[in-house]
């Protein structure tokens, strides 16, 4: 029996045959966290926009593959000049081209349209596996090209859709890939006939160009923790090690390939040590932290298609904050906050607030404060009349992140991490009112993302529900660098 491959099944198969026959074979196996439904959303919707790129189009309603490919072939009878998503079947083989010009006389051009800022390995064999397939219908490809986002496009006004996106022409690439093509489809289906298993062992292809959702499946028999689990390290170190049968944390604590804060975090967990404090550190650093004190937290989101004037694909455009203060020595715990509604530019009033919000020459902490810090400068490129008050604020801000990014304060709960997610639950273990999992709705940055792009659409109580639920959390974000702070204090 012929293996059927879609493009999609194809790329999946250049990337690890195995995967592909564990996705036949056991798919109850996959781990599902890796599908990143907001990457997904994105696609489509760029996806949407492109469709439009060289004028009017008819679009083939994605269903059936039967029904796609007969619909498809009426439209190229017709001589209908745009088609999108023009669906093709050959030999077992079946692909939707994004957008096909049709020339006339078999003759057309291939689009594959992406989502990304930059043009991957695989998106080659994506569009050389389409122009395999037409070519063996009796097609004739005259060009093929990837139309990916241009990040250099500034909106202002309506958008332009021909400044968004970038058609790279591989044509000549896709050409000299055709064997390659031929050959993968061979031993990809010669591959799936195996009734067994494959004892294929993991690499380098178990992350790019996408991480794969059988990683967990197929590390089951190393030990926990292993060298996977090391915190921060490069990839390429990581599977060095595990080629030369360094894989468990004993192993590793006899070599020396990691960090000093790596082994900080392997010689925690074989010994069991207790917290580890730099006390000195710690002290010197809590010097730099004066009254009023502030607690900043923004919450962003990144467009790929820019919806404001004076915004790039992609960028990060604040909509929220949470500001906890302390105004003097064992003064009481205040906090305000902003959340824009959707429809309209969040970043204006946000900016406005924040001034009016924090004094001059006051200390600010952030968590991580590279991420509010760069938020910050561009509020304040943006809008000049406010940019003396904004850099004031960005100046003054400490990282409340550093005494465990550089480890002064660590111990084997924060497994290697210093992220906030992990530091929080180790210095509080038993306080569920400092549990984001307790949260309703929106539980981590890339969630709170999600919920205010969706607020967009929502009904009026729903869209009330969402915003409390985003002030909730990101308030959480602001009391848990409080906790922390006081934390700090007492050492």
């Amino acid at each position: 029996m012929t293996y059927n491959l879609s493009k999609s099944r194809y790329c999946s198969g250049v990337q690890c045959p195995k995967m592909l026959w564990l996705k036949n074979n056991m798919p109850e196996e996959f781990d599902n966290s890796v599908i990143n439904d907001a990457v997904m959303a994105t696609g489509n919707e760029v996806g949407d926009l492109a469709m439009g790129l060289f004028g009017e189009y008819v679009e083939v309603p994605f269903g059936d593959p039967k029904g796609m490919i007969e619909k498809t072939k009426e439209l190229i009878e017709a001589n209908t000049p745009i088609i999108a998503e023009a669906s093709f079947s050959v030999d077992g083989l079946f692909c939707s081209v994004d957008i096909l010009k049709n020339l006339g006389d078999k003759t057309v051009e291939l689009y594959e349209v992406k989502s990304s800022t930059e043009i991957k390995e695989i998106y080659y064999q994506d569009a050389s596996f389409q122009c395999h397939v037409l070519s063996k219908l009796g097609y004739k490809v005259r060009s093929c090209a990837i139309v990916h986002i241009n990040t250099q496009y500034v909106r202002h006004g309506d958008l332009d859709i021909n400044e968004l996106f970038t058609v790279k022409d591989i044509t000549a690439d896709a050409a000299m890939l055709q064997p390659d093509v031929s050959d993968n489809i061979d031993s990809i289906r010669e591959y799936m006939l195996q009734p067994e298993e494959p004892p294929d062992d993991i690499g380098e292809h178990c992350f790019t160009p996408y991480f794969c959702g059988f990683f967990g499946y197929c590390t089951k028999h190393l030990p926990t923790p292993n060298v996977f689990d090391v915190a921060g390290a490069r990839t390429s170190t990581k599977l060095k090690c595990y080629n030369k049968g360094i894989i468990s944390f004993e192993d590793l604590n006899t070599c020396d390939v990691f960090s000093s804060s790596q082994y900080k975090q392997i010689e925690h967990e074989l010994f069991g040590y207790p917290p580890y404090i730099d006390m000195e550190s710690i002290r010197g650093f809590m010097k730099n932290l004066s009254y009023p004190l502030y607690f900043l937290d923004f919450e962003s989101f990144q467009p790929a298609i820019p919806l404001f004037d004076n915004s790039r694909p992609y960028e990060q455009i604040v909509f929220q904050y949470s500001l906890h203060y302390v105004e003097h020595e064992g003064g009481e715990l205040k906090h305000t906050e902003f959340l824009a509604y959707p429809g309209s530019d969040p970043r204006r009033a946000l900016a406005e607030q924040l001034c009016a919000d924090i004094p001059l020459n006051v200390c600010t902490t952030a968590y991580n404060m590279g991420f509010e810090k760069g938020r910050i400068r561009g509020l304040a490129e943006l809008y000049p009349d406010l940019r003396d008050h904004l850099m004031n604020i960005h100046d003054h801000i400490q990282d409340l992140m550093i005494p465990f990014q550089k480890k002064w304060y660590y111990c084997r709960a924060m497994q290697g991490s210093h992220s906030i997610k992990y530091v929080l639950p180790a210095l509080f273990p038993e306080d569920p009112a400092l549990d984001y999992h307790n949260l309703d709705g929106v539980h981590n940055g890339g969630e709170a993302s999600e919920m205010f792009a969706k607020m967009a659409t929502m009904q009026p109580e729903e869209l009330e529900t969402a915003r409390g639920q985003l002030l909730k959390y990101c308030g959480l974000d602001t009391f848990a660098m409080v906790k922390i702070w006081e934390k700090l204090k007492e050492i």
